[in-house]
Formats: structure tokens, C-alpha cells, sequence
């Protein structure tokens, strides 16, 4: 045993994968424990951490950074491949109110932490306790890394904020459950009927697409192709099949011919079809797509690269193959076919028409399940270089004395969010399989909370049992609790907002998923999903950027 260990120190590299992958199981472990429902997950890892470095188990100081430093950006990068294609959806309408109140929570824990120092606490802990009492670990990392560009700063004082983030986790964990507790007891919240009217209030406006079977009964359509008929893209419908008046029924393609007492599959909103009715002729019970007939309809999902960014029209499966694309089908959105709709990567496309036409037409388009769950690492990583490389620019804000970098955080981040709404770029394809996403992205949080929890834990304990670790306590419960109440009023009281909506807000402003998990338990439904989603881009964004900013602030003033 003893001459084991003596190999094993003198392996530096086989030491420190040793210890990285204890500390994470035995994380794991302890934060896979529920208590009442709750529990710490990754972030248990880094109580592990602290608790391995408090008896005296350490690695080399470059393994370790370089270690923490890229399980950050693993973590931050796959975030951004996930919330790419719905940030700037998020920004339109009622997503642009409720991100103002997230961006509001960001900036009144900001405001707290700014106060507190004015009033004698230390700025390397009030970064940790901003990051650590709203659960944001990507904060802490964004503001590690604004430190070190910042001339003067010593080993200690960089090692301050991880400790202050580990005293003030807990307290943000619970401190945001009891704030949802309290907003609801004090506004006397009815989840049952909160559900109601937010599932009421999601269906106004929203004209989801139909199945219609149109019997032509205007004269002057005969002899027209399907696509030739008045009002046809004007009302957004499109056509799949056509039957003839003696019961031959075929896909409906620039060939096919119309006539009094055809039969039209059309597809489209209730309000399209309706207007379309009217050109045509009257609604029929008639199934066509139960008719006996050589046409039937297929999924196929877009996977091939070559045919990505073209339009429908571009694609021309028609003209080629002799079928019609009824619907196309992104992530959670349908959408009618129309010419002008651009491929992306996953687009599953309801294609009509004969067999062999449909084989040929899905050959196509690739409809490959191994390319859909096939991660593709070249993109993965020119992404990530272009991430650091944006990470490192410096960018020149008015009132601070040095530029800002958005560091290893912040720059992949963005990339990653904007390379991902671009979806391709020539045979580069930024798609990320979401069980793979999940992988990464737990591995980046594991190795990056391991590491800091390793150098934590050299002084946690003896911090935590004096009066100044006492007071990051209660200025912990200050940045958890003031914020979220005083926009959970505003948002209640002022805008009128559902408190479905309003328990994802505030969760997704402190984009902890326990307390979006608690809001849904309490509703028994997952109204409170789509608030969350919808701003979790922008705070995981601004509060990387808010760490950034506080950590120049703060050691400069």
C-alpha cells in the first residue's frame, strides 16, 4: 500500500483523476440524497470538494485550474447549443416583460451586493455570495475569471469568492423555495385555478393547424393544377391529396388536375381554411386519408447537409420525386409548408405522395436516425475555439477602469447561442443530441465544482465559524429573498401576471431548476416551464456579464 501511494505521488497527472473522480462520486452521491423532495445534485460534488480539501487532499495548482477552467467552458457551451434557437423567440411580445423582471432580479441582487460593500463587507465575497445565494455557478467562474485580470489580486483573494458561493448555496437553495412559499400565502394563490386560467389564457390567439376535406364545387377551378387556385398561399394552406369525382385519389403535385366534385386535402389555421372554403366550395365528411389510394404520407426528418438552408421551394421534392410537403414540424413549433420556410437540422417534414416517391424524397432529406443522434465534434469544437477567442476580446465599458472580457464564461456562451441559431455554416452543423448535451454538460459542472471545492475547503470551515462568515449568511438571505419577493409583488400586483407564469419567471431568474421543479409539484401541471424557458437565456447571459462587471467594480473602487 504505502508503495502504491509513493507511485501514485509521484504521478501528478494519475493523482489528480484519482482524486477529481472520488470527490465526484462521492458528490453524486451525497447530492442524489432527497430531502422533502429536494436535493443538491452536481452541486453536492461540491460540498465533496470542500470537505476532501478541509482534511488536506489537494492537486497541483495548474492541473487543477486547467481542470476547472474547461469543465466550465464544457458546461457553458452546451447551455448555449440548448437555448440558442429559442433566445431571441423569447425577446417578442410578452417574453420581452418578463425578462425585464428577470433582468430586474439580477439587478437588485447586484444592487444588495454593491450596497453591502459600500457597508463594510469584502468585495471577493460579496462576488461569492452574489453567485452562490442565486445558485448560478457560471457566475462564479465568470467572476474567478474577471479577477485574474485584475493587477494586484492575490491567490487568497481569488480563492475568497468560492468560499463565500459555498456558504451562500444552501441559503439559496431553500431561501428560493420559501420565497415561491411566500408569495403565495401572502397573495392567497390558488394553484388549481391559476392552472385554469393559464391554460385558458395560452389558447387565445393561438390557431393551431387543421385537417380539411374540401369538395370543389366553383366551376371555374376546373382544370386548374392544386397550386393554381386563387387565395391558396395567401390563406397559408397547402394541399396533400386530391381525390377526382370518380374516387382515384392521388398526392396533390403541379400535375394533378382539378374538377368540379374533386375532393382537396387541405391543410392549414381554422382561419385559413375557411377563407380557402369559400374560394373552393363546401367542407365533406370524406376521409381521404383512409381512401384506398396509391398515395400515403410519411415522416422524415431533415438530416442530410447538403440540404440545409434551402427553402421548400429550393429543396423541389415535388418537381423531383412527385411529393408534397403537407407540414413541417421544428422542435415544438408546426408550421404549414410554405415555399419560403428554411431547413434546419431536425426539421421532421410530413411529406405526401406514392411510395417510391417517398423513398426517393427521404433519401433526399437523409432521414438517418444515427445522424440525429450522432454528435458531431468538428463543429463542437471550432465552436468552442471561437468561443475563447470572443472570451478573450476586450470591450471597453464607460465608468470602468479596464475593459471587460467576457472570459471562458461568457464567450462560448455567446457563441454557442448565436452558432446555434444559425444551425449550419457550409458542412458544419451545430446540433448537439440532447442525451449527449446532458453528458457534456453534467461533466463540465462536475469537474469545474470538484476543483473549486478542492481549494475551498482549505479555509472553509474556520470562515464559516467567525462572525464575518456569519454575516455572509444574512446578506445571503438578503440577495435571495429581497429580489425575488419585491418583483413576485410588482409582477402580481402591477402587471396582473398568473402566478404560473410568474413561479417560472422567478425561477428561471435564479435559473435554479429545484424551485421551477417545487413551482410545477405545487401546480401539478408544468405551466410554469414556459415562463422559465423563456428567461433563462438572457439571465444565464446577464448574470455571467453582472459577475463580470461587479468583479471590476467592486476591486477597483
Amino acid at each position: 500500500m504505502n508503495s502504491f501511494l509513493s507511485t501514485l505521488e509521484q504521478q501528478p497527472v494519475a493523482y489528480a483523476v484519482l482524486t477529481l473522480a472520488l470527490v465526484a462520486v462521492a458528490g453524486l452521491l451525497f447530492g442524489s440524497i432527497r430531502i422533502r423532495g429536494l436535493s443538491l445534485g452536481s452541486a453536492g460534488v461540491l460540498f465533496a470538494g470542500i470537505a476532501a480539501g478541509h482534511i488536506g487532499i489537494h492537486i497541483e495548482e495548474p492541473i487543477r485550474e486547467f481542470v476547472k477552467e474547461f469543465g466550465l467552458i464544457l458546461f457553458v457551451f452546451t447551455i448555449g447549443l440548448q437555448l440558442g434557437p429559442g433566445f431571441f423567440a423569447s425577446m417578442r411580445k410578452e417574453g420581452l416583460r418578463l425578462n425585464a423582471l428577470a433582468a430586474a432580479v439580477v439587478l437588485m441582487g447586484g444592487g444588495i451586493v454593491i450596497g453591502a460593500v459600500l457597508l463594510g463587507l469584502g468585495p471577493f465575497a460579496g462576488l461569492g455570495l452574489f453567485s452562490g445565494a442565486t445558485t448560478n455557478t457560471p457566475s462564479l467562474g465568470a467572476a474567478q475569471q474577471a479577477l485574474a485580470t485584475v493587477p494586484g489580486v492575490t491567490p487568497d483573494q481569488r480563492a475568497i469568492p468560492a468560499l463565500a458561493y459555498a456558504v451562500a448555496y444552501p441559503i439559496g437553495i431553500v431561501g428560493i423555495i420559501s420565497a415561491l412559499v411566500l408569495l403565495q400565502r401572502v397573495l392567497k394563490i390558488d394553484p388549481a385555478r391559476e392552472v385554469a386560467e393559464f391554460e385558458a389564457a395560452q389558447k387565445q390567439g393561438i390557431d393551431p393547424l387543421e385537417r380539411r376535406a374540401l369538395l370543389v364545387e366553383n366551376r371555374n377551378l376546373a382544370g386548374l393544377s392544386p397550386a393554381s387556385i386563387p387565395g391558396l398561399h395567401e390563406t397559408g394552406v397547402v394541399l396533400s391529396r386530391v381525390q377526382s369525382p370518380e374516387g382515384h385519389v392521388q398526392a396533390a403535385t403541379s400535375t394533378t388536375k382539378i374538377d368540379t366534385g374533386s375532393i382537396l386535402l387541405a391543410v392549414g389555421t381554422r382561419s385559413g381554411l375557411d377563407q380557402f372554403e369559400r374560394v373552393v366550395g363546401r367542407r365533406t365528411d370524406a376521409d381521404l386519408m383512409r381512401a384506398q389510394a396509391v398515395v400515403s404520407h410519411r415522416r422524415v426528418v431533415v438530416t442530410r447537409k447538403e440540404v440545409l438552408g434551402k427553402t421548400l421551394a429550393e429543396l423541389g421534392l415535388e418537381a423531383l420525386h412527385g411529393v408534397i410537403i403537407s407540414r413541417v414540424s421544428r422542435a415544438d413549433l408546426e408550421m404549414t409548408a410554405v415555399p419560403d420556410v428554411r431547413l434546419q437540422f431536425g426539421d421532421v417534414l410530413n411529406i405526401v405522395g406514392e411510395p417510391q416517391g417517398l423513398d426517393r424524397a427521404a433519401e433526399r432529406v437523409g432521414n438517418s436516425a444515427k445522424a440525429l443522434q450522432h454528435t458531431q465534434f468538428t463543429p463542437i469544437f471550432v465552436g468552442i475555439a471561437l468561443g475563447v477567442v470572443v472570451g478573450l476580446l476586450p470591450v471597453a465599458i464607460p465608468g470602468l477602469p479596464v475593459p471587460v472580457r467576457l472570459g471562458l464564461a461568457g464567450g462560448p456562451l455567446i457563441v454557442a447561442i448565436l452558432l446555434s441559431r444559425l444551425g449550419h455554416f457550409g458542412g458544419l452543423v451545430w446540433h448537439m443530441p440532447a442525451a449527449a448535451s446532458v453528458a457534456f454538460r453534467e461533466l463540465g459542472i462536475t469537474l469545474f465544482l470538484a476543483c473549486v471545492g478542492l481549494k475551498a475547503g482549505e479555509k472553509f470551515v474556520k470562515t464559516v465559524l467567525t462572525p464575518e462568515g456569519l454575516s455572509w449568511l444574512g446578506i445571503a438571505v438578503l440577495i435571495t429573498l429581497v429580489p425575488m419577493l419585491a418583483v413576485g409583488l410588482f409582477g402580481r400586483l402591477v402587471w396582473k401576471l398568473n402566478f404560473m407564469t410568474l413561479s417560472g419567471l422567478l425561477a428561471g431568474s435564479m435559473t435554479d431548476p429545484p424551485a421551477l421543479a417545487f413551482a410545477a409539484a405545487v401546480a401539478k401541471s408544468d405551466a410554469p416551464h414556459v415562463s422559465y424557458a423563456t428567461v433563462y437565456p438572457l439571465t444565464m447571459l446577464l448574470r455571467i456579464v453582472t459577475a463580470q462587471v461587479l468583479a471590476l467594480l467592486l476591486t477597483q473602487a
